[in-house]
């Protein structure tokens, strides 16, 4: 009897440590789209942030659907916060997002993201429009007009941002 509990037991803990290992280690950008940690350095600002002074950008998108942005102009530090939700487009390899920013201002933007996960470490290209409060003239791009379709678009390629997966 002691004997099968102990079995039982060990199975029990390999199956309960071989799901938890596979979930931490799921790192496929089509089970977990923008979950992780990125990296834009001036190079690969959206040209608008560029003309904004931002030289750089970290984000952190947690699995709890939240996330962290900090971006450095001239070494001045800004940090965003807030909540996102993501989801697949249908078209290609594009998801949908729409990010609800609650610091230091809150307001609501829609957008698009696209992860090549054929390069290592792995890229993004990223596309979002603030849509609440509303700017007149402002929409947020599509995945089914691709990227560069802020505005019908009207920003063509000023409004994509492109980041590298911070790989750990």
């Amino acid at each position: 009897m002691k004997k099968l509990l102990a079995i039982a037991l060990m199975f029990s803990m390999a199956l309960v440590s071989c799901s938890k290992s596979d979930d931490e280690n799921n790192d496929d950008p089509q089970k977990v789209g923008i979950v992780g940690e990125w990296y834009s350095s001036k190079a690969n600002i959206a040209p608008i942030l560029a003309s904004l002074g931002i030289d750089s950008i970290y984000a952190k998108f947690n699995a709890d659907n939240t996330y962290v942005v900090e971006s450095f102009a001239s070494g001045a530090k800004t940090t965003l916060t807030g909540t996102y939700v993501q989801e697949k487009s249908g078209v290609g390899n594009i998801w949908n997002i729409t990010v609800n920013q609650n610091s230091p201002t809150a307001l609501t933007s829609k957008g698009i993201f696209e992860i090549d996960a054929t390069s290592k470490p792995y890229t993004m290209r990223y596309e979002v429009a603030q849509t609440e409060p509303a700017i007149t003239g402002v929409v947020p791009p599509t995945a089914v007009a691709g990227f560069g379709s802020t505005s019908g678009g009207a920003f063509g390629q000023m409004n994509i941002q492109k980041y590298i997966k911070i790989q750990k």
